[in-house]
């Protein structure tokens, strides 16, 4: 996927955040992500998907039309019965990783280019000064700003579906109880394997 301008990724996450996020706490997390941490600079990964400037504001939005378009699906609809409301698709999609902000170092790794010369290249590094694991760190910020749902939070804690590190029944079971857990983790792995 081309890259954007870190302008026109803001730009696009605001309007949509905006246009569907509207519970209490909802304007102060914005003003925290625009301004008093780096979610609209830091990469989304240190070497693998969205790993530039703004690819974490860019993954998030990724996440955001895939889960949209699953969603609108006719067999999720007719079939599953899945519905949830815009707020919900947004701020599950837009806030799964809140738990990478702040946690990207820029660093430099020593590559062999193609005339087989060591040469310094930028890269990333991961360092976390907040080890509270992944979707659940995402729904612990989320939390200090705004109330989410059970299913919400659910689905943002187990977004990382059977790809993370976790017990596979416990996975199974989330998923299965939680279905906008499971969209969501779908979403995911399309933005990043698919898309990204």
């Amino acid at each position: 996927m081309a890259e954007r301008s870190m302008t026109e990724i803001k730009e696009e996450f605001i309007s949509i955040y905006n246009e569907n996020i509207k519970r209490d706490g909802a304007d102060k997390l914005l003003e925290y992500l625009s301004g008093r941490c780096d979610f609209f600079t830091a990469p989304a990964s240190t070497k693998y998907h969205c790993c530039y400037e703004g690819g974490l504001a860019q993954h998030s939005l990724n996440v955001y039309h895939c889960l949209k378009a699953y969603l609108e699906r006719e067999r999720v609809k007719e079939l599953y019965k899945l519905s949830y409301s815009g707020e919900s698709i947004a701020i599950t999609a837009l806030l799964h990783d809140m738990c990478k902000i702040d946690t990207y170092v820029s660093d430099f790794r020593n590559v062999k280019n193609d005339q087989g010369v060591w040469e310094k290249v930028p890269t990333y590094r991961f360092e976390d000064k907040l080890p509270y694991g992944h979707g659940e760190k995402s729904v612990y910020m989320i939390s200090g700003f705004m109330r989410l749902t059970r299913e919400e939070a659910m689905a943002i804690r187990w977004h990382m579906g059977f790809s993370g590190s976790e017990d596979t029944n416990l996975v199974s079971r989330a998923l299965e109880s939680y279905p906008l857990a499971f969209a969501l983790s779908v979403a995911d792995m399309e933005a990043t394997f698919l898309l990204e």
